[in-house]
């Protein structure tokens, strides 16, 4: 199968190291693809010729992706997406109807958060008998458009399920102490406009309570209503993702933890890796239509294996602030 890779900033110049030799790649960037082309042996092309040569694009720009996979879709090929913007990925998520007209799918949000996040929950989820809450909270960002969506993230409404409704709060509100894997450990984390409650309520809409955190400083709410002042750097440090399940085991009221320590965009780029392999292998065959990580027919156990063998280290947390 061939796989384009639109996007070659720093989720899609690793995913594009991930993903093999029948690869087609493409940025605005035109002399950033060719050389990253030639290192590879591959081909840098425009998006017409994704459209017309590949069976697979993996969309690894800032969002808005909307415009792009419309366009691949209508050319008949799968598209990935990585987009955590909710506004980008609810538009996403209504491009169903074309993807089922056009007999292909389109994965919506295959990155940290969203992405790994819904599979973490639905992992979780088979540990308890019975589940109605997830709640997420991330850390740090990845590449420059990353740092410019956490920017964003943390002014105007953050969406939260809560039951059986729609909620908006302002961003930057609710602080919580959340606890992720180390080298993270304790950070202050506030409601933000991310796209995982809208996506995992789409996975499991029988939850009744999904929230979405973002761990920011003082300066990052003070300074989310102004423009960026300075330029964001061209890859964050280590960035973290912690997924917390509530639910009843054997009559009594748990919680299960899980999350993962590493750069953003290595974390976004193995997700992403790992669910064009299982397309393009064929383990995978998602219905035609849109999809998202955690979903019923989804191989939550199997994802998650591929990504850790492509070098991430998933932890649960065991209690008294600590991962394992």
């Amino acid at each position: 199968m061939t796989i384009g890779i639109v996007g070659l900033g720093a989720v899609g110049a690793r995913l594009s190291r991930h993903l093999g030799s029948d690869l087609l790649l493409h940025d605005i960037r035109e002399d950033q693809s060719i050389a990253l082309a030639a290192r590879l042996g591959v081909d840098s092309v425009d998006l017409a010729s994704i459209a017309s040569r590949a069976d697979l694009v993996v969309l690894a720009t800032a969002p808005p992706q909307l415009e792009v996979a419309a366009m691949m879709l209508a050319a008949g090929v799968g598209v990935v997406t990585t987009s955590d913007d909710p506004d980008d990925c609810a538009a996403l998520l209504s491009l169903d109807v074309d993807a089922r007209r056009h007999e292909a799918t389109i994965i919506v949000g295959a990155t940290m958060a969203p992405g790994l996040s819904g599979l973490l929950a639905a992992s979780l989820a088979t540990r308890l008998d019975m589940v109605d809450e997830v709640h997420v909270a991330a850390h740090g960002t990845g590449g420059p458009d990353c740092a410019r969506q956490h920017h964003l993230a943390l002014r105007g409404m953050a969406d939260g399920w809560h039951d059986g409704e729609w909620i908006r709060r302002p961003a930057g509100s609710g602080r919580e102490l959340c606890w992720f894997p180390e080298p993270i450990g304790g950070r202050d984390s506030y409601r933000a406009a991310m796209a995982d409650p809208l996506l995992l309520h789409r996975a499991r809409p029988d939850l009744q309570r999904i929230s979405a955190r973002m761990s920011a400083t003082r300066r990052d709410r003070l300074t989310a209503r102004l423009p960026m002042l300075s330029p964001p750097h061209r890859e964050g440090g280590i960035g973290a993702l912690r997924v917390e399940v509530r639910g009843a085991r054997g009559g009594a009221r748990e919680a299960v933890i899980a999350g993962v320590a590493e750069r953003a965009a290595s974390v976004a780029a193995a997700v992403a890796a790992a669910v064009a392999t299982a397309i393009a292998d064929g383990w995978w065959r998602p219905e035609h239509g849109a999809v998202v990580l955690g979903q019923a027919d989804c191989p939550t156990e199997r994802l998650l294996a591929e990504i850790t063998r492509r070098g991430l280290r998933l932890q649960e947390y065991v209690g008294a602030e600590h991962f394992a």
